[in-house]
């Protein structure tokens, strides 16, 4: 099984004209992906490699049924892009869009949920999700894993495919990277659930950086609420305080966001916590051949 997206997800891009657009559409097609239109409303009526491109959001999901829209928009038109796909209610909106202002962000996120929260948003500036085998949102590569039984959620693009290559012997249900933007849709919170609630995972590694409390709030939450078992990282370790460092969330004050507070929280909600990337891979490959 897989969150949020599975073989039966239609999906349509926004932005599907661009350069970056075009590419990560090509390469979800090749990985299996059921892209089924395009967005630009500069571009109606024409197509790309076949798949139709549509005026608005509206128009594709009324034309080809998609529930999943992935947003390569340029960061100026992205929350206009995503306030459209919020009020044509599709079901899923990746962001994969980068250096998105947080105060448009903040403005998109509270759209959402005055809209009641119909549109699961993930990112914004984020890798995108893949359900191997089944369907790839984004711009994480296919072909560095198989399916599995792991569910990865992650802050970190990149870490997130070191993480899925050093696992692939194991393979993956769902990878979800969450994005590390100060706003965020989708957060750790959500897709730990949503592997717990998944029969088909059987443990969750959960990538955190510096900065922010969300992997606090996500120890508390796996405390209270996760029995499968849980394997994590801490990007950050070594970043000077007050430094803003990669995602613009990743900024350390004080005492507060720093990766040894993270990993103490962690820790003492029973969650194993690797000192690098490949020593986590190896805590989880430890109880994948424990189950």
């Amino acid at each position: 099984m897989a969150i949020f997206l599975t073989e039966n997800s239609k999906v349509i891009v926004q932005g599907i004209t661009g350069s970056e657009g075009t590419k990560h559409t090509r390469r979800m097609v090749a990985s299996g992906t059921n892209v089924v239109g395009g967005v630009n409303p500069r571009k109606a009526g024409s197509d790309v490699d076949g798949i139709p491109v549509y005026a608005t959001v509206a128009e594709a999901i009324e034309k080809t049924g998609a529930d999943v829209t992935v947003i390569f928009v340029p960061p100026a038109f992205a929350k206009a892009a995503v306030i459209e796909a919020i009020d044509a209610a599709i079901p899923l909106a990746v962001v994969i869009t980068e250096g998105i202002p947080v105060h448009d962000s903040t403005e998109f996120w509270a759209y959402q949920q005055s809209k009641g929260g119909v549109t699961r948003i993930i990112g914004p500036n984020c890798p995108g999700l893949i359900s191997p085998g089944k369907s790839n949102a984004g711009i994480i590569p296919a072909d560095i894993t198989k399916a599995g039984r792991i569910g990865l959620v992650s802050k970190s693009g990149t870490l997130t495919y070191q993480m899925m290559y050093e696992l692939r012997e194991f393979g993956f249900s769902s990878a979800v990277g969450i994005g590390g933007d100060p706003v965020i849709g989708t957060t750790h919170i959500d897709c730990l659930q949503a592997f717990q609630d998944d029969p088909e995972t059987d443990a969750i590694v959960m990538i955190g950086e510096i900065g922010g409390d969300a992997e606090e709030r996500a120890a508390a939450y796996i405390e209270a609420n996760i029995t499968k078992p849980v394997v994590g990282y801490v990007a950050g370790f070594t970043a000077p305080e007050g430094k803003t460092m990669g995602h613009a969330g990743a900024i350390v004050s004080g005492s507060s966001g720093t990766a040894s507070a993270k990993k103490e929280a962690l820790e003492k909600a029973g969650v194993r916590v690797g000192k690098t990337p490949s020593e986590t891979a190896r805590l989880m490959a430890e109880i994948m051949r424990s189950l």
